[in-house]
């Protein structure tokens, strides 16, 4: 009984230590952090369990003229769900971003429009099902200035960036492994990079070729017209590209 609580011991002591906390910081091109990028990890050793720090069923909210949070990290086969909680009507565009739109890989677009939350009123909603790997552009045809994006990552191991940069993976597989990071400024995604995950910490800084911009603070509250301060819809209702779940 004895020497199975020592192996039992031993097994666990062994499985913990085959593993590694992994940091990734993103900086800018002149060296400061960036919050809001996102890291991507393909662990190259087997085993370990791939974080679940990703919402299945993430909402995304057009809020004071923008997409809240403006970049959202979903895994393929989620559903998203976009909520107007402005008071004027808005439209959601969803294309494929990037050399990704070209190339006729990524997700296929979607259109639907939201329309305005009355007083008293739950917001209106739409759910969209995304189930390829690549990153969806989102923009209002009303409101040229909203820009989101949704990530649709190939692998568990995805994270955006904190406030200071630094995304933070706990029990990595150890061995060789590849890191990957996006932002939406950055037009020419970057090489992947080579990682050797071993027990306990690993740290590594990846540097983007942009600074990117900071997101200006949402604008003066808008008449309260349907078409908010740009005036209204003149086109029916958008068609529907991709399927769309439920309305509410």
């Amino acid at each position: 009984m004895k020497n199975t609580m020592i192996f039992i011991a031993a097994s666990a002591f062994w499985a913990s230590a085959s593993a590694g906390n992994v940091q990734i910081q993103v900086l800018d091109r002149d060296g400061k952090p960036v919050p809001e990028a996102v890291v991507v990890v393909y662990p190259g050793g087997t085993g370990g369990t791939s974080p679940s720090l990703l919402q299945a069923n993430p909402t995304i909210e057009q809020e004071k003229m923008r997409f809240v949070p403006a970049v959202t990290v979903v895994e393929p086969g989620a559903t998203v769900r976009f909520t107007n909680q402005d008071r004027w009507d808005h439209h959601v565009r969803g294309a494929a971003a990037g050399l990704a739109a070209a190339a006729g890989t990524a997700n296929s677009g979607f259109e639907l429009r939201l329309a305005g939350k009355a007083d008293g009123k739950p917001a209106n909603s739409f759910e969209v099902k995304l189930d390829t790997p690549g990153v969806v552009l989102l923009s209002c045809h009303l409101h040229g200035s909203m820009r989101g994006h949704v990530f649709v990552t190939d692998s568990g191991w995805t994270l955006k960036t904190d406030a200071d940069g630094i995304a933070r993976f706990a029990g990595v597989p150890d061995g060789a492994a590849q890191v990957r990071v996006w932002h939406a400024e950055q037009l020419i995604d970057l090489p992947r990079k080579a990682l050797n995950v071993v027990p306990g910490p690993v740290l590594d800084t990846v540097q983007l070729s942009v600074v990117p911009r900071v997101r200006r603070a949402p604008p003066a509250a808008p008449p309260t017209a349907p078409g908010g301060p740009m005036g209204g819809y003149s086109q029916g209702p958008a068609g529907h590209l991709q399927q769309v779940a439920h309305r509410h």
